[in-house]
């Protein structure tokens, strides 16, 4: 089973995050958008020198706020040079009032930075259906200063309920990875509501980057849940500037490879954060299905799992109910023989071959008690195989999202 060490986590300052790869800079202010404290920032910029190669994987849902729209629009145009967010605000149902706030938002960060409005793109998160403070926005994008010590800065300040920022930096041979992603509540699979942005100072073919961002949010944002909800904002952005240098990575070329498994390692991390920092969360869930007929029925179960509710509150109350893991697996769609089925949670095998096995209850319960849960299911059926990350459901989600906007 995989650990938090077996991921790359940024470390140190001032370049972890986003700001690890060469070439990227950033920044972030307290504007006031929601929140009166000015020790909390809620507007940043992330800037390439170079303009950028760029791909990006936005929401499933219907809904779609300003930003996304904007967004989706001006990547068939050209490069990027620079993204501005805030928190705060979700610039989302907002009409057509919204959308020309989002364009005047990327202007304005144009005009400080000194690029073309058209190669800023935008991003919000917050509360649906409220209009952003432009007066407050206005004010404050001029006191942005870019640098390589601002990467953090720019992580904390596109937090919404999240209690930590989450960074990641992955250094693979001439060129490096680096990743903010705010995400706490609002997650579910096909695009979970998240803020990300991926950098690389990579060359990358355009086409090959779609694509590899495409597999490693399969693998990682796809198959996170916490609540079973999805947004309107989702967005999951990756920057490639080719200041490292070397050859430009296409696909099926020898650094492809080398570049995938660096990004799917960066998004892996991440998207466990995202999980572990659930609303009210205080214990990350793992579930691992190998032994199915196929790829895609592992991947049904083992979200099923994370995503039960009866699984979620049996975490919480460190309750080896394992029932409700098998049951959860069972109506997933996945194709399952109860009699052939494997169970395991951490180092106890409660299932074989369709079989309860005994075991230590207290000991279960000591050990469902720890941070990370882990539940393993074999379904001996074939050679598909997937992880999901999740986490337990506790009182104090349902009064964060309760309270959210009063």
């Amino acid at each position: 089973m995989k650990t938090e060490a077996d991921y790359a986590p940024a470390s140190g300052r001032p370049s972890s995050g986003v700001t690890s790869p060469g070439g990227f800079l950033a920044g972030a202010v307290h504007a006031g958008i929601k929140y009166p404290d000015p020790n909390r920032l809620d507007l940043a910029v992330l800037f390439s020198k170079e303009p950028c190669t760029a791909a990006a994987v936005f929401t499933t849902n219907k809904v779609k706020a300003a930003s996304v729209l904007l967004d989706m629009e001006r990547l068939q145009k050209g490069k990027i040079s620079a993204v501005i967010i805030n928190s705060g605000c979700a610039n989302a149902c907002t009409g057509q009032q919204g959308m020309a706030d989002a364009v005047s938002m990327a202007a304005m960060a144009a005009k400080h930075i000194g690029v073309k409005p058209e190669s800023v793109l935008v991003s919000s998160t917050g509360v649906i259906g409220a209009m952003l403070p432009m007066e407050k926005i206005k004010a404050a994008i001029p006191k942005i200063k870019l640098t390589v010590e601002g990467g953090h800065s720019a992580a904390c300040a596109i937090m919404t309920t999240d209690r930590v920022p989450k960074e990641v930096a992955v250094k693979a041979d001439g060129f490096t990875i680096g990743g903010m992603l705010k995400g706490s509540g609002m997650i579910h699979p096909n695009m979970a509501t998240m803020l990300c942005y991926i950098t690389t100072d990579a060359a990358v073919d355009a086409e090959f980057l779609q694509k590899a961002l495409r597999k490693a949010a399969d693998i990682s944002f796809n198959i996170i849940s916490v609540d079973g909800d999805n947004s309107t904002n989702d967005t999951v952005l990756l920057l490639a500037n080719g200041t490292a240098g070397g050859e430009t990575i296409k696909a099926g070329g020898k650094e492809a490879a080398i570049f995938q498994q660096a990004l799917n390692k960066a998004c892996i991390y991440l998207a466990r954060e995202a999980a572990r920092d659930g609303e009210g969360a205080t214990k990350l869930i793992e579930a691992k299905v190998c032994g199915a007929a196929t790829v895609k029925d592992a991947r049904l179960a083992a979200r099923t799992i994370i995503g039960s509710s009866l699984v979620k509150t049996a975490v919480y109350g460190s309750d080896p109910n394992w029932g409700r893991v098998l049951a959860a697996a069972g109506r997933s769609g996945a194709a399952l023989d109860q009699d052939k089925t494997e169970l395991h949670m951490g180092g106890f095998c409660l299932l074989l071959k369709g079989t309860p096995q005994p075991f230590d209850k207290k000991a279960a319960a000591k050990y469902m008690n720890g941070k990370e849960v882990y539940f393993k299911v074999d379904l001996h059926l074939g050679k598909g195989e997937a992880m999901a990350w999740g986490c337990d459901m506790t009182e104090e989600y349902v009064k964060i999202n309760a309270e959210y906007t009063t």
